[in-house]
């Protein structure tokens, strides 16, 4: 009873205040349901409280601060419709009622995609003084999504998705999807009863397969794991782990190795790339050695940014945020690198767009910094949030996950092709297998691709040890070359010329590796010389300390270096020709303090070739440059 009473006291004593404030309205029964709306807020009662708000209306239809506490529940329960009639109410009773309405309704209106409207809101909160530089700064960030949507929806970008259907759709939702480069293994997270596990579906015959369970050394019954990244050969697999007992912070991000059919256990990677803080969303470059991940730690320029870390021989480097021209003071999320390693897209609610998050993609310049962003325009992007975009390799197609399309229940999976002013630049992928070439058992052998011009690598890693096999992407526009090598054998090279290649064609090699036998031959693929001369070429640089790494490993073996031609021209020049080449290595290999007595050179001219000379591709692979075990 006493309570009762005290609870009828402090409500009298609430309207009676209210009823002396200053307020739009003098009817009292008005002000009672106000203040009734009032102490079910407080008791977090939200219909009770729109319900006595409504009758407090009722009461006094201009009754403004009834209106406006009103459009804030209602947006508060998501309906933005009555949000914003209740807001517009406000500002036809009173236009200078409150400058902050005119910010609320334009936030709601471009949610609602409601952009002139947003505008003619957004740009009268900025007419008035006093508005602090935080607020100034969003009311200004609004103004350019409204005049850039209202231009998008003007003109419209190509976008036609593609649900993936059931055997990778369910009534759960699935989102986050990765494809590895050969577009032939896609892993995407799966949401069951609260519970975010990794599922993959496999392609056989241009056919997707009913996805099956990751793996239970990576799946938890107790923790989600999602926003994963996959390397560009489906040998590793990044992710991030959410208050797992072996982690560093709220949010961790663990990478774990393929073993065979299955998978290794996933660790925590160390500091500094985790921290006590929130780090999520791997994205892992072609190469493996650049890792973008996201993170609210100090020293962003908002909420979450982009940052990235590369790897060096004591591990993964401090971290350093992208900058300004991708991260801004609102939130950056979802980075996807491209195998090209200079295209990078992500999600954004800083730059203009479309309102909420929107998908963009920044370009690396030759100067080594990131471009300013590119809305991928509408309507790939809405006016909800979009996020969790996967190119494949060749860039033509994008897989993205959506509530907002007819699908299976929840978040599907959905692929679209991706409009030409939006891809990548052009990748393609080596896919090789290495066995011995007696046995022709699967060897796990070192392979490394380089960028002839610089002799810098681009892939670094090794064939699998139970199959063989490797997977590298390479960026279109320049030289590659091709070393395969393992203690015991002689080594492999070969070189692809990608400067003027326009598609994304792989290639697909099978190597077999030579035992270190007298007799035995490798034809050194990337010696290159000028025509009809006999200088080496810069780009032979890395093919030569290949060669020497083999020397010193096998510090008894004798080599001899041969010069070959085709039978085009003086076969006594050509003879001259062969022996000068073959020479030109030998006196590269001493004066770079090879033992002479392990050395010797030889031309052959046209007399030893490898194929017919009928056709220029033919004739160009009897000119030639190669090493033979002479002792060993």
């Amino acid at each position: 009873m006493k309570s009762t009473i005290l609870f009828f006291l402090l409500l009298l004593l609430s309207v009676s205040t209210f009823a002396q404030a200053q307020y739009s309205t003098t009817n009292k029964e008005a002000i009672k349901n106000f203040a009734l709306a009032n102490q079910s807020i407080d008791e977090h009662m939200y219909d009770q409280a729109i319900a006595q708000l409504q009758k407090a209306i009722a009461a006094d239809a201009n009754f403004i601060e009834a209106h406006a506490q009103l459009g804030d529940m209602m947006h508060l329960q998501r309906n933005n419709a009555g949000a914003i009639q209740e807001f517009k109410k406000i500002i036809a009773l009173n236009p200078d009622f409150s400058r902050a309405v005119y910010l609320k309704v334009g936030d709601i209106e471009i949610s609602e995609a409601m952009y002139p409207d947003a505008l003619k809101h957004v740009q009268k909160y900025l007419t008035y003084a006093g508005i602090t530089d935080e607020k100034k700064l969003y009311a200004q960030k609004l103004a350019k999504d409204c005049l850039f949507a209202i231009e998008a929806l003007q003109h419209p970008v190509t976008f036609k998705p593609i649900n993936m259907g059931p055997d990778i759709n369910t009534a759960n939702d699935e989102y986050s999807p990765v494809a590895t480069a050969d577009d032939n293994t896609i892993i995407f997270t799966r949401q069951i009863k609260r519970n975010e596990d990794f599922f993959q579906s496999s392609k056989i015959n241009s056919e997707w397969q009913k996805a099956v369970y990751l793996s239970d050394k990576i799946n938890t019954p107790d923790y989600n794991e999602g926003s994963e990244s996959i390397s560009q050969d489906g040998k590793f697999l990044f992710f991030t782990g959410c208050n797992r007992p072996d982690g560093r912070g709220r949010c961790d991000i663990y990478v774990a190795q393929k073993k065979g059919d299955d998978w290794g256990r996933p660790f925590d990677l160390s500091p500094p790339v985790n921290t006590s803080g929130w780090e999520s969303q791997p994205s892992i470059s072609a190469d493996g050695r650049t890792l973008y991940f996201v993170s609210n730690r100090k020293g962003g320029y908002g909420g979450y940014d982009i940052w990235k870390s590369t790897l060096t021989a004591k591990g993964w480097g401090e971290p350093e945020n992208l900058g300004p021209t991708i991260n801004t003071a609102y939130n950056e999320q979802s980075p996807f690198i491209h195998p090209d390693d200079s295209t990078l897209y992500f999600c954004s609610n800083g730059w203009p767009g479309m309102g909420n998050q929107d998908l963009f993609v920044s370009r690396l310049g030759k100067d080594g910094k990131w471009k300013v962003p590119q809305n991928l325009g509408y309507p790939i992007n809405t006016n909800g949030d979009e996020s969790g975009l996967c190119l494949t390799a060749n860039g033509s197609y994008a897989f993205f996950s959506s509530n907002k399309l007819s699908g299976y229940g929840g978040f599907d999976i959905y692929t679209f092709e991706v409009p030409p002013n939006l891809r990548p630049h052009i990748v393609t992928y080596v896919k090789g297998f290495v066995s011995d070439a007696k046995t022709k058992q699967p060897l796990e052998a070192a392979v490394e691709i380089l960028d002839l011009e610089n002799t810098k690598p681009v892939y670094q890693d090794y064939s699998s040890f139970e199959k063989g096999d490797f997977l590298a992407t390479i960026a279109s526009g320049k030289n590659y070359g091709l070393n395969i090598s393992k203690p015991g054998y002689l080594f492999y090279s070969e070189n692809f010329s990608l400067v003027k290649h326009t598609s994304g064609n792989p290639f697909n090699i099978t190597v077999f590796l030579e035992p270190i036998e007298v007799g035995n031959k490798v034809i050194l693929k990337n010696i290159f010389f000028d025509t009809n001369k006999y200088e080496l070429e810069p780009e032979s640089r890395s093919e030569l300390q290949k060669l020497m790494e083999f020397l010193a490993l096998n510090p008894t073996v004798h080599i001899e270096v041969s010069g070959h031609t085709d039978n085009v021209g003086n076969d006594e020049l050509n003879q001259k020709l062969s022996e000068n080449r073959a020479k030109s290595v030998y006196d590269y290999l001493i004066s770079r303090k090879v033992d002479p007595a392990r050395l010797v050179y030889k031309g052959y001219g046209k007399t030893q070739p490898i194929a017919p000379n009928l056709t220029d591709e033919d004739r160009a692979k009897n000119r030639r440059t190669e090493f033979k075990i002479t002792a060993k």
